[in-house]
């Protein structure tokens, strides 16, 4: 356990608590809420919409304390792949860092490609890959200045999101009970649409099928394990933005969902682009689509800005055990990983490419490796903290050491370990989603081949000649 700590001393520890906040919060608050959210009313109606964030925000709550036990006992860089590597199977930690890094990077060009569609509102006569090319460059900049510039940037970023969605809650929940009044002379909705809406208008199918997408929305908030080999104190930095994050980002989400379905019918929520800009405009808000096309475009660099230094840091940390180039683990004087930052920026870029030549096949296909990839990333966290506190009693170490405890072991973890895995196995049963698990599994595979035929061998051999 010391050696690994001592491989990522070369990243500087420059963020504080708030940077690790709100880098897991933005990784968080993005589509899935502002857009996505429509979805989810539609399918499951008011009750279940509601159900279906508390579910997906209590796997992520149990998800998070097997992360803040294993991430305080041994604050690295990449994280979860080290966990893996350490306490699993080397060629599982292979795998899971070499999917999750691939994720994040084919995510950023998302990112940057529906930036560059939103800024087609107000400049509609200007190319699309002129905005992909000049947020890519800020955002490259940004990671490449040094860690706290991004954790600066990305409180920032963040900052804003949250006082939108702060914003929303009052203004919605003002027009929702009438204490503002609403457009055209409509009357306050009050609990109307959760009284007179069936429980769950879909069935019980209509709830599991929104679970699956609610359950990708919370996904982002492992990103305080990934930056903390670069957090200041990590014994105290990390167990309080764990807290914070978890029930501030349920607050949010669930008041949110509430507003949303109190004010706008479930069969008209399914089929508008931006629930938060129909509110809005009911409410009377002057200029509110623009007023959230500016909330969704920080939202959307939040997240690529986010990914790409994600990304970077699995990269980095893929090499510091053996399972990448050497010279991806190198960084300069300002601490930051130069070379594994480009060649994330440079895959995120042909990525990009596809979405304008394939848009309809590779990039797909590309868009559902990448969130197969968080979903492994979870499920192998709570599997690594069950397989790390057996070892480390083993080894004769003491639970009431450990800075950071993960309580009711093994119950919680075992439950967060088969609630993530009941997720990945729901793919299967939404179509829109299945295409994850065809193209996941065998690219899962090739890695796990890969790892055996051609890594193993070299690391043995290193592991010897070190010795």
């Amino acid at each position: 356990m010391t050696s690994l700590k001592d491989n990522h001393q070369e990243l500087k520890r420059e963020m504080s608590s708030r940077h690790l906040f709100m880098i897991s919060l933005g990784g968080v608050i993005g589509t899935g809420l502002f857009l996505g959210s429509g979805y989810t009313i539609g399918q499951a109606g008011p009750v279940g919409a509601i159900l279906s964030y508390l579910v997906g925000g209590f796997i992520m709550y149990l998800t998070m304390l097997c992360l803040g036990e294993l991430s305080v006992a041994m604050p690295v860089s990449g994280s979860f792949q080290t966990y893996t590597t350490e306490f699993i199977s080397p060629a599982l930690g292979f795998t899971v860092g070499w999917l999750y890094w691939f994720g994040w990077a084919v995510t950023v060009a998302l990112e940057l490609l529906s930036s560059g569609l939103l800024m087609q509102r107000w400049f509609p006569d200007s190319p699309v890959w002129m905005w992909c090319a000049i947020f890519g460059i800020a955002l490259f900049l940004l990671n490449a200045l040094s860690a706290r510039a991004f954790g600066e940037t990305e409180f920032w970023f963040s900052s804003i999101k949250v006082s939108a969605i702060i914003l929303f809650i009052i203004l919605g929940g003002a027009g929702l009970f009438g204490l503002i009044d609403m457009k055209n002379g409509q009357a306050a909705p009050m609990f109307s649409n959760f009284v007179n809406t069936p429980l769950l208008p879909h069935g019980i199918t209509g709830l599991l099928l929104t679970m699956i997408t609610v359950n990708f929305s919370f996904q982002g908030t492992e990103l305080i394990g990934i930056a903390a080999g670069e957090s200041k104190d990590p014994e105290k930095t990390i167990p309080k933005s764990i807290r914070n994050t978890v029930w501030r980002t349920l607050v949010f989400f669930v008041l949110a969902i509430f507003i949303l379905a109190g004010l706008i019918p479930y069969q008209e929520a399914g089929v508008i682009e931006s629930p938060f800009v129909a509110v809005l405009d009911n409410i009377g808000i002057p200029y509110a689509a623009d007023i959230m096309n500016f909330v969704i475009l920080t939202a959307l660099l939040s997240v690529g800005n986010s990914g790409l230094y994600a990304a970077t840091r699995m990269l980095y940390s893929l090499s510091k055990t053996d399972m990448a180039s050497s010279k991806l683990g190198k960084v300069n004087q300002k601490g930051i990983p130069m070379n594994a930052l480009m060649i994330t920026f440079g895959i995120a870029l042909l990525s990009l490419l596809s979405g304008f030549f394939a848009e309809d096949t590779v990039f797909m296909v590309l868009l559902s490796i990448a969130g197969l990839g968080a979903q492994v990333g979870w499920i192998s966290i709570s599997a690594s903290q069950l397989a790390f506190r057996k070892q480390y009693l083993k080894q004769g170490g003491k639970v009431e050491d450990l800075k950071f405890k993960t309580p009711l072991y093994p119950i919680l973890p075992a439950a967060a370990l088969i609630l993530n895995l009941t997720v990945l196995v729901s793919l299967a049963f939404d179509p829109s989603q299945r295409i994850a698990l065809y193209c996941g599994i065998p690219f899962m595979i090739v890695c796990y081949l890969i790892y055996h035929l051609r890594i193993k061998g070299k690391r043995l051999e290193d592991s010897r000649n070190a010795a």
